[in-house]
């Protein structure tokens, strides 16, 4: 299987388990408009392995999270009905890895491997 150029996990910590179900979308961000370039839904490890394309062009992109949707079907309140990361892809040739660590009301993410 070929890997996406962009992949993402989610991990719920206040449960201490993987975010399946959480719907996820990869947008190209341009001047003229945002453009979609992938989504996915996480799988019951928490991931998204096929995000996007294998290969994007140097820019700023960002992940959206669907995190609202993922806790009312769980019947938990959160703070943030959505999630959405901004990072720039500078190296065509790397993998883009970006984890989201969620909580409720908390979240934090890092530049994975």
């Amino acid at each position: 299987m070929t890997r996406s150029h962009v992949t993402t996990h989610i991990l719920d910590t206040g449960t201490g388990r993987p975010a399946a179900g959480v719907a996820v979308s990869l947008w190209s961000l341009h001047d003229a408009g945002d453009v979609r370039v992938g989504e996915g839904t996480t799988d019951g490890d928490g991931r998204v392995g096929s995000l996007g394309p294998v290969e994007l062009e140097p820019g700023t992109y960002r992940i959206d999270f669907a995190t609202g949707d993922y806790f009312a079907a769980t019947g938990t309140d959160t703070f943030f009905p959505s999630v959405s990361l901004t990072f720039h892809l500078t190296d065509p040739g790397q993998h883009y890895h970006v984890p989201l660590l969620l909580s409720p009301f908390a979240y934090s993410t890092y530049r994975g491997s």
